[in-house]
């Protein structure tokens, strides 16, 4: 698979560029069209993404747990795959290739959705992808696409397959997850949105402050680790925020703060209620001053959405309470944000990251698309 997506990076940047200029027409945002482009050294990165998959470790028929029984039953539990798994997203052509490699090393098949906007680009490195399946003698049905860009397809997947689909991964906009969420009639595993925070800590060093700061919100606006409220402790905000929202300013970034971070930013705008709970996935974010750490924990509580946040301090007690306190599915240390990412963990890819409780957490990988089974050997035991 990998190498038919490199033998074929024109066709590819081809159709993107078709899906590109159709976007552009329709008025796609920044933060959609820098999701949907594609260029040489994003294809490799799709590509060596596959390779990075390919050589990860057998996630199947792992043994999780053993243990004997009184009675000389002996007991395993093992891993196994899931399914048909589902997988509905928009914009990004790259999760055609990162779903296909992650379900095929998971023992799965896969049904793939992408968005009308990469329709063309989704199907080019499906192409690929069958052409790599064909070669090594498996077969192609493992990895299919709907080949329709008619909204009423999402519903039907969601709705009227149950009988041939074992779990839905949803990967896009909030209105998109929303709608999975609400309609699905099958196991979702996804997220909502990521409304990822970064608290700079009293005992933040400041230049570290100032480039996770701005490498967590502006690397990336537009994916779902992108910080979008940065928390300041007030003892340290009139240090630290000037040259934080200088280098945001510079890079930018529009910059929305309370009452507090008005008086010490020139350039800020007021923030309202509503930019606390808004992923923005474009260049501005809000800033709140906190009186202290427990004042951070208590914001992300009410308006973080379970994703991804980091802390900033020097201080171990501070870490360790807000790694204690915090309930999200990713949480940082002295790091940005954007290493919430499967590749950045070591998996290889993902196809989302999971803030649910239930089965997957975080990125969703090769071994969470699996689920388990109980294996139990006996020598003749009946139950009385």
């Amino acid at each position: 698979m990998a190498k038919a997506v490199r033998d074929h990076v024109d066709d590819i940047l081809a159709a993107n560029r078709m899906d590109t200029m159709d976007s552009e027409k329709r008025g796609l945002s920044a933060a959609m069209l820098d999701r949907l482009m594609l260029d040489g050294e994003r294809v490799e990165s799709m590509a060596a993404s596959i390779d990075a998959i390919a050589e990860l470790p057998d996630p199947l028929g792992r043994v999780i747990a053993e243990w004997d029984r009184p009675n000389g039953l002996k007991i395993q539990r093992i891993t196994v795959p899931l399914g048909v798994i589902g997988i509905i997203y928009e914009s990004r052509p790259n999760v055609t290739a990162d779903a296909a490699a992650l379900c095929l090393k998971s023992g799965n098949a896969t049904i793939l959705r992408g968005g009308s906007e990469s329709y063309r680009s989704s199907n080019a490195i499906h192409d690929c992808i069958r052409a790599g399946l064909s070669e090594a003698g498996i077969d192609t049905c493992a990895v299919q696409m709907v080949a329709t860009t008619d909204r009423d397809a999402v519903g039907y997947l969601l709705s009227s397959m149950r009988e041939w689909i074992d779990v839905i991964v949803p990967r896009g906009g909030k209105g998109l997850l929303k709608r999975v969420q609400d309609d699905a009639r099958v196991p979702v595993i996804g997220h909502l949105e990521g409304i990822c925070h970064v608290y700079l800590h009293t005992s933040a060093n400041p230049g570290m402050a100032r480039d996770i700061a701005v490498n967590a919100k502006m690397r990336r606006t537009g994916i779902c680790g992108a910080a979008e409220t940065l928390l300041v402790d007030r003892a340290v905000a009139e240090s630290l925020l000037p040259d934080v929202a200088r280098v945001l300013s510079d890079a930018g970034c529009e910059i929305r703060g309370d009452e507090h971070v008005v008086a010490i930013v020139n350039d800020a705008m007021p923030a309202n209620e509503a930019d606390w709970s808004t992923e923005y996935l474009d260049a501005i974010i809000s800033i709140r001053v906190v009186n202290d750490i427990d004042a951070a924990i208590a914001h992300i509580s009410q308006y973080g959405s379970g994703h991804t946040e980091s802390i900033v301090t020097e201080d171990s007690v501070a870490v360790e309470k807000f790694f204690r306190e915090v309930d999200s599915a990713i949480l940082l240390h002295n790091a940005s944000t954007q290493f919430a990412d499967g590749g950045e963990f070591g998996m290889g890819a993902e196809i989302g990251i999971a803030t649910g409780r239930v089965h997957a957490r975080g990125p969703v990988g090769a071994n969470q698309l699996t689920s388990y089974k109980y294996l139990v050997r006996g020598s003749g035991q009946v139950r009385p």
